[in-house]
């Protein structure tokens, strides 16, 4: 059941004209794609935070051992 903002947008979009209908549904859909792309890359990002917070403490640790050693961008 859609919400009542949902059925407000509808509404909308069904008191514009035939040509304006399809832009605004071309558009609805390209936003859509990106906020599920977001979303997919927002949940992966979560999944791993465990896991880039320890590879950000050994970091940590090599660096006050003494263990770490510049960062040379020509070695990239």
């Amino acid at each position: 059941m859609p919400t009542a903002a949902i059925a407000t947008v509808v509404k909308m979009i069904e008191a514009l004209p035939e040509f304006a209908q399809e832009r605004v549904t071309e558009r609805l859909r390209e936003y859509i794609e990106d906020l599920e792309d977001e979303l997919a890359w927002d949940q992966l990002f979560d999944s791993t935070q465990q896991q880039l917070s320890r590879a950000a403490g050994e970091a940590r640790d090599q660096v006050s051992a003494g263990k770490a050693l510049p960062l040379d961008p020509g070695q990239l």
